[in-house]
């Protein structure tokens, strides 16, 4: 959880293309704009307006990446993308944001994981499905992903589980999980997930420090 705790605001993008290149993982969150998003980002840093959470949905119109490590040493990155579907969106906008989040999805090379926030009382939508068919070769190909029931606490115990037992047969082999920012269910199991999918054990192998004992910070690629 410490490490969670540790998130810190990196940059911010209009498009991919100005989103720097980034050799540590990276660990997407994603859906619709009135899914509890920001609040659940949130409440997994113990930080009130690290994404900002509005009243209004779909007011995030940006690519926001936010650090994470101790000491200040960059070994992981969260990123926050644009809630899609909200009905007050110009449909310009939302195609738009729809092709940039597409290309995010399918080109960031250290994409680790992907987070998608679900209102179990909806179900996954069909922008939801769309999502999923465009992650699925990667999923397949070794990409971690799971589904998050937000808002649990407004579920009876008998409509949880019954949410959980059919997302997880749409989420095609990705985990899904009960999370409540109210109650702080899920809160802790969820960041230990993260931290495991940031941090993969390597057999035989230890992760390597320098000699103040400082994990590795992150660096950028040079351009072409």
């Amino acid at each position: 959880m410490g490490w969670m705790h540790t998130a810190r605001f990196l940059t911010t993008a209009p498009q991919l293309h100005f989103l720097p290149p980034l050799d540590v993982p990276e660990i997407a969150f994603v859906g619709r704009s009135n899914a509890g998003k920001s609040t659940c980002i949130n409440t997994l840093t113990q930080q009130k307006q690290l994404a900002f959470a509005s009243k209004k949905p779909g007011r995030t119109q940006h690519i926001n990446l936010f650090a994470l490590g101790k000491q200040n040493v960059t070994d992981a990155v969260l990123t926050d993308l644009p809630g899609y579907g909200y009905a007050a969106v110009p449909k310009q906008d939302k195609i738009r944001w729809q092709q940039v989040m597409a290309n995010y999805l399918v080109t960031r090379e250290n994409l680790t994981a992907i987070v998608l926030m679900c209102d179990p009382r909806l179900g996954l939508t069909e922008l939801d499905e769309i999502l999923l068919d465009v992650i699925r070769p990667r999923v397949e190909a070794g990409l971690k992903f799971l589904v998050l029931l937000t808002k649990s606490d407004k579920l009876t115990r008998a409509e949880a589980t019954k949410a959980l037992s059919i997302v997880r047969l749409q989420a095609g082999g990705g985990e899904v999980k009960l999370f409540s920012a109210l109650k702080k269910q899920g809160v802790d199991e969820v960041a230990q997930l993260l931290w495991q999918w940031a941090h993969p054990a390597r057999p035989g192998a230890t992760r390597p420090r320098n000699p103040r004992g400082d994990t590795p910070a992150a660096t950028a690629r040079p351009g072409p």
